[in-house]
């Protein structure tokens, strides 16, 4: 409203205030300004960007004899009457008298000064839906200005922009409108580039804030303007660009030379290795090698459906570099993810005469100096953990590989630390991230054009398909009486059960790398997954049923661990801390409790703790009536396919591309207009064009990506 506006336009302009020192502070920063930091609208074409989510037509009244109920619609009218009424909550309302009728304001949040301005007698123009009430026709909380008997009417739609707590609209629309005044908003890509019928930069931006009456609407919310086209193709051209460039850059930094030598370590694991590598493994372990032999760094994503084989993959890489003579780091996102590699690894390497060092925030403190004092003086030739592994007090004394598993459960800044650890300022160790969620091509085509891609596509012989069944949770007892049947034959279980405020990647991953102690936190409701161990230890009495879950100590969740793995344990109850790196071939039946609040990648990595044995095995997926929309949809992928790739790519169409690579965490800049589904050939000619505007036209291409990312383009370099 108008007075929020103008309240808020006031505390914006506080002037510097003097410090007891003499010197001069710096004017307070509003409410708002605060708030539009938060957003990142910091300069004119961060505001000029800020593109709204949909428009109000207050160009045009609307009669209260002619509106329908349900219709938003805009009125104007006199007050005929106001008063403050407590009917179970005070609120006020305003009668408004149009002439064709009356409808009441109704305000169960104001202030008493909106009671004296909208006085009887006062003229206001009202926005709202419209709706039959007890009393009559009526608007909740309309938007409200008050007006004379000639103030025009808008001439273009009112934009409504995305917006945080204490940032009004009045006052971020009026920010926006001066930020476009001002913003640079000169034509950087030449002419001859851009597809015809266009409208120019600026053209398209004035428009798309305040367009005629007269457009499509359609048009607008499909983004299939021309002036939405022309933005998404910037937005596309910037994010080209910087990926182009920052793949330049790498080429020009210096990397140790690995090479594998004949009879050395890898050729000595391979020998030791109890299966034989797939064809796909072979291939991959190629493409590595050869990027190891360069002498700038390797900078690739190693990509493979659940169970493809990637640890092996990971190891023969970690071969070539140890026996070259340099160190190798591997980090994983979680304890359990990281203590499975581990146990793998000493099994195959050790033997070999390689230490391995374990680093995770858990260790007590004597173990973790010994750890870090055998890393630093190189006696470990492989380290493995969690975000210990990057902390200030660790150094290598020749990092040559960092391994990442689950890379896009990293922040870039992990990612980068990581990378940092090489004690050399003319060498970058090579970095391998490995990923068990497929990236579908044209996501790797915007999101991932500077990094190499090797991807496992067959999964190792000997694994038996999984069937997956969607159930209603009224269907829970028989689920049990069906795992009865299952442990009663020498077989395992899982029992997954959602737990939404669940912080072992996210406030452990920080502790640890802020070096504090992970007991610090708050306790967790664990109610869902321990009243499902005690019922199921109830009706499964006679069989071992355990508790797992991120809050354990690390003790005791490695106690769990082992003793399901060995079989003690015929039922394992857990949440998402078994989501990857859990191996225990026995396991041949999965149920994943409210299936319906787990996203589709989640889902499919927790179906992959089983078939992993040569029984076949069984998913079950317990849904809460009523599903939503995405929820069927998600239900439906998993019980059609098990192929990880065309999940992938059905996450992407219900998750869209930001939230399927993590980018809010992982620091990536978000596509916010384009949609990689619908503007694949968009991406496709921003990418021809990037290669030209760098080729021919360096310096327009240098600011095109600062005017659309910032400082945001230094995350690519992770």
């Amino acid at each position: 409203m108008a007075q929020s506006a103008s309240a808020s336009s006031k505390s914006s302009k506080q002037e510097a205030s003097a410090s007891t020192d003499g010197r001069v502070a710096a004017p307070a920063r509003s409410a708002p300004q605060k708030a539009m930091d938060k957003l990142g609208l910091v300069r004119d074409i961060d505001l000029a960007l800020h593109l709204p989510l949909r428009y109000e037509d207050e160009t045009r009244l609307t009669l209260l004899r002619d509106a329908r109920d349900g219709q938003t619609v805009q009125i104007e009218g006199v007050v005929s009457d106001n008063r403050i009424e407590a009917r179970g909550r005070r609120q006020l309302i305003v009668r408004l008298d149009d002439g064709t009728g009356e409808v009441l304001l109704r305000f169960l949040n104001f202030y008493g000064s909106q009671q004296k301005s909208w006085a009887p007698g006062v003229r206001l123009r009202v926005r709202g839906e419209l709706r039959h009430g007890f009393w009559g026709r009526e608007m909740v909380h309309p938007t409200v200005r008050i007006v004379s008997g000639n103030t025009p009417l808008a001439s273009s739609l009112t934009p409504v922009y995305p917006t945080s707590a204490g940032l009004p609209q009045a006052y971020l629309r009026k920010a926006v409108a001066s930020a476009l005044t001002r913003a640079p908003l000169e034509e950087l890509i030449p002419p001859e580039l851009l597809p015809g019928r266009w409208p120019r930069l600026r053209e398209a931006l004035d428009f798309l804030h305040h367009p005629s009456p007269e457009v499509s609407l359609l048009a607008l919310e499909d983004h299939s303007h021309p002036a939405w086209q022309r933005l998404k193709f910037e937005e596309l051209l910037a994010q080209q660009v910087s990926q182009m460039k920052a793949r330049a850059e790498r080429a020009h930094l210096k990397a140790p030379v690995l090479s594998a030598t004949p009879q050395g370590l890898r050729d000595r694991l391979l020998g030791v290795l109890p299966f034989e590598l797939t064809g796909a493994q072979r291939k991959v372990c190629e493409e590595i090698a050869l990027d190891l032999h360069k002498p700038q760094p390797m900078h690739r994503l190693l990509q493979g459906d659940v169970g493809s084989g990637k640890t092996v993959v990971a190891a023969l890489a970690a071969a070539v570099a140890m026996d070259a003579g340099w160190q190798c780091a591997l980090m994983a996102p979680t304890e359990i993810l990281a203590e499975q590699h581990f146990r793998k690894l000493v099994g195959w390497l050790e033997p070999l005469g390689i230490k391995v060092a374990w680093l995770t925030g858990s260790l007590k403190a004597k173990a973790k100096r010994e750890q870090i004092a055998a890393v630093a003086s190189g006696e470990a030739q492989l380290v493995v953990g969690t975000h210990a592994v990057i902390q200030d007090q660790v150094t290598f004394a020749r990092l040559g590989l960092a391994l990442i598993d689950e890379q896009h459960r990293f922040g870039v800044a992990q990612r980068l630390q990581l990378r940092r650890k090489l004690e050399s300022s003319e060498l970058e160790p090579h970095l391998l991230m490995m990923s068990a969620t497929p990236i579908p091509r044209t996501l790797a085509m915007t999101y991932l054009a500077d990094l190499e891609v090797s991807t496992i596509d067959e999964l190792p012989p000997g694994r038996t398909p999984i069937v997956t069944k969607v159930f209603a949770d009224t269907r829970r007892p028989e689920v049990i009486e069906r795992i009865r049947d299952e442990v009663a034959r020498g077989r395992q279980v899982y029992w997954v059960c959602p737990l939404i405020d669940e912080t072992e990647d996210s406030d452990q991953a920080a502790d640890e790398a802020a070096g504090r102690a992970s007991n610090s936190r708050p306790p967790l409701d664990l109610s869902n997954v321990t009243q499902t161990h005690q019922e199921l230890g109830e009706s499964l009495a006679g069989f071992g049923v355990g508790l797992l879950h991120g809050r354990l100590p690390a003790a005791e969740k490695a106690d769990v661990m082992a003793r399901f793995a060995s079989g003690e344990l015929s039922v394992l109850v857990a949440t998402t801390v078994i989501e990857v790196g859990v191996d225990v071939p026995n396991a041949s039946l999965m149920v994943i409790e409210h299936a319906e609040r787990f996203g589709l990648s989640q889902l499919h990595q927790l179906r992959g703790r089983v078939g992993r044995g040569a029984v076949a095995s069984v998913c079950v997926l317990l849904y809460a009536s009523p599903l939503s929309d995405s929820g069927k949809q998600r239900l439906k992928a998993m019980a059609e396919t098990t192929d990880g790739f065309e999940i992938a790519r059905r996450d992407l169409e219900i998750r869209g591309p930001g939230e399927f690579m993590g980018s809010r965490q992982s620091g990536a800049a978000l596509l916010r207009f384009a949609d990689l589904n619908e503007d694949q050939g968009l991406v496709a000619r921003a990418r021809q064009v990037a290669e030209t505007m760098l080729r021919d036209h360096p310096d327009a291409a240098q600011r095109h990506v600062a005017r659309w990312l910032g400082q945001k383009s230094e995350y690519l370099k992770a």
